[in-house]
């Protein structure tokens, strides 16, 4: 149903009423319909795992470049060719990089695990003897981060999530006096989930800050670095760089994985560094593992060859993502645009999209679209505890559904939020 541009807030008593109405209509057709659709996590679709289907026949070889066998122990850095592609992708020195496993999860939990069991290269103790430990986390966010946190005891105060990133102000007030914040969370480029870029001048100003803490972490996660849904390929600011030139070269640790460019549950992880955290994750992990998965590290490099191997495998994910993320806008513009219900961000990359409702209905929203048939992420997920205040935040993943199945869902989500905005503002 097309939208009127005239704001819901502005219509008349009975107005109101009698839209109500029909979008009840709208919304019983809907249910009748038996939908199964599910919009809840933002994984790759079969046919992007498809892509990399070439790995399955891979390595061809079992020796890396300087005819060491990679089916043996050993190499606790991992494979130099594929530090290589990752230093190149994201702009550091294969020097500072480590190659592991499938999971950059995994190494933020062995990074956070680690500076509460032994603390940093620069802590006075380690964070677990602190009377507490807090986490700055930028809002709306990832909601793996915040659940890791929170189940490792550490306490979470929010910042608002701008455009160009987290907001520097409110996060140079919180860490200046306070030395119980040791650290935040940062998704640099085409964060989750508002696909927001954090620009050079908040990078710099984040690494430059003074901080209570000496050991204060930023931990970026650069998930998203290379997954663009334009030509306008965004590059990420310079963190380990910024950092080292404004005297704070351990402030950053840097992750990646390629989760989301071969396969989810089969790629490659990384960690960059500072020298000297290098050699502190390293000290630390020596004790956990002999090595990494030197076979996958090789079929990877055998797959893409070089850094420009992978960029170009992710502009053939872009051809099969874009279309999805312009079906999410045009749903949205065309049914809500100019009620005054809600907002959404168009991003440029990532695997989001942001969607705002009116105050107080987003939970409604979920309840809505679940008995219609379509699963959404439940409301305020990307906040601490899963608890937003103004109970209006909605992450969309519309990455794993058929193109097809996302223009049925969002048709579908687009009527639960006017439905939701409509019983609030007649009971109001």
């Amino acid at each position: 149903m097309p939208t009127s541009a005239t704001p819901l807030s502005a219509l008349s008593a009975d107005d109101l009423a009698a839209r109500l109405t029909t979008v009840r209509a709208a919304y019983d057709e809907l249910k009748s319909r038996g939908l199964t659709l599910d919009l809840t996590r933002g994984k790759p679709g079969a046919d992007q795992l498809d892509l990399a289907n070439a790995l399955l026949s891979l390595p061809t070889s079992y020796r890396d470049r300087s005819g060491a066998d990679v089916r043996n122990y050993g190499g606790l850095e991992g494979l130099v060719e594929m530090r290589e592609i990752f230093a190149d992708l994201l702009g550091v020195d294969v020097a500072n990089v480590v190659a592991g496993g499938s999971s950059s999860l995994t190494m933020m939990h062995q990074v956070l695990t680690a500076m509460l069991l032994k603390g940093g290269p620069d802590s006075p103790r380690p964070w677990s003897e602190e009377p507490v430990v807090k986490f700055v986390c930028a809002v709306p966010g990832y909601d793996r981060h915040f659940t890791m946190l929170a189940e490792l005891g550490i306490e979470m105060i929010t910042v608002p999530m701008t455009p160009d990133g987290p907001d520097a102000a409110a996060v140079r007030a919180l860490v200046a006096d306070d030395p119980s914040v040791k650290g935040m969370w940062i998704v640099p480029t085409y964060s989750n989930p508002t696909g927001a870029v954090c620009s050079t001048e908040v990078a710099a100003e984040l690494m430059a800050m003074p901080t209570a803490a000496p050991d204060f972490r930023i931990l970026w996660d650069n998930a998203y670095a290379v997954h663009h849904l334009t030509e306008q390929e965004t590059k990420s600011a310079d963190a380990l760089g910024l950092a080292a030139a404004s005297g704070h070269p351990n402030r950053p640790i840097m992750f990646a994985s390629t989760s989301k460019i071969t396969f989810a549950g089969a790629g490659v992880a990384a960690l960059a560094a500072s020298p000297e955290n290098k050699a502190w994750y390293l000290q630390r992990l020596n004790f956990a593992a002999i090595g990494p998965d030197k076979v996958n590290h090789l079929r990877h490099v055998e797959f893409f060859g070089d850094a420009d191997g992978v960029r170009a495998h992710m502009r053939k994910h872009r051809e099969l993502l874009a279309p999805k993320f312009a079906a999410v806008e045009e749903a949205l513009s065309t049914r809500l645009a100019g009620l005054g219900i809600a907002e959404w961000t168009v991003p440029t990359g990532g695997y989001f999209v942001n969607l705002d409702v009116l105050d107080g209905t987003a939970s409604r929203v979920v309840q809505l679209a679940k008995e219609a048939g379509i699963v959404l992420t439940p409301a305020g997920s990307a906040y601490p505890h899963g608890k937003d205040p103004a109970d209006r935040n909605l992450r969309l993943a519309p990455s794993f559904p058929a193109l097809d199945e996302v223009r049925t869902a969002m048709a579908g989500v687009a009527v639960c939020v006017e439905l939701a905005a409509l019983e609030s503002l007649t009971r109001g």
